[in-house]
Parts: structure tokens; C-alpha cells; sequence
């Protein structure tokens, strides 16, 4: 059987940088998400606005290992990190206030994980 690796350089080295970050700062978050990444991107997580809505606190950070959807409203202000996201959904968390950013924006701001609720 061939073994799959991953194609896209970008993913590879964010996969890297994730593993690194976990081992300097002992967050193992870090860590699950780069594992998360590293399946096929077919088995990726993919979370709806509502979900983040009805789980997720005002002013809470949570993270998506694949891709942000915009099925559903955004109520309170959450800052969502995800590898990529829908443009409906990216406008959808900064008008209820939040914020969007990538997962390596988070890991630099964030290095020790805390306060980070991962979703999906």
C-alpha cells in the first residue's frame, strides 16, 4: 500500500511549526491540532457558524482543524481559528463582532494553548 503524504508545502511546514510550538511551550493542543492535520484532508473537520454559536461562550477562542462553514448565525463575539473558512463565515464572525484568523496567527498569539476550545 503507498503511503499518502502531504503535497501542499504550505500544510507541512504549519504542521512543523504546530509540533515545534507544542514542544517548547509543553501545550500539548498544539500538538492534536498538527495530528488532526496531518490525516487526509477528506476526514478534516468541517464546522457550521451555529455550532460555534450554540457551544461556544462570549469572547471564548476556539479552533477548527479543517474549514469554517456559514450555515447558521453567529449571536456573540468568538475568536474562531481555522486552517481555512468560507468567505459567508468569515463575514459572519466579524459582524457578530469576533474575529477570524488562520491557525498559525493563533499559535504565535497563543503559544501556551490556554483558553482555546477545539471544535470538531
Amino acid at each position: 500500500m503507498k503511503s499518502s503524504t502531504k503535497t501542499n508545502p504550505n500544510l507541512e511546514d504549519l504542521i512543523f511549526e504546530l509540533k515545534k510550538i507544542s514542544r517548547d511551550n509543553e501545550a500539548p493542543i498544539w500538538r492534536t491540532i498538527a495530528r488532526k492535520l496531518e490525516k487526509p484532508s477528506r476526514v478534516w473537520s468541517e464546522v457550521n457558524i451555529a455550532s460555534i454559536d450554540k457551544h461556544a461562550g462570549p469572547k471564548e477562542s476556539v479552533i477548527i482543524a479543517g474549514k469554517l462553514l456559514g450555515s447558521g448565525t453567529l449571536t456573540k463575539p468568538v475568536i474562531v481559528a481555522a486552517y481555512s473558512a468560507s468567505d459567508s463565515a468569515v463575514k459572519k464572525v466579524e459582524s457578530a463582532g469576533g474575529r477570524f484568523m488562520l491557525i498559525a496567527e493563533m499559535a504565535k498569539q497563543n503559544p501556551k494553548g490556554s483558553g482555546i476550545r477545539i471544535m470538531g
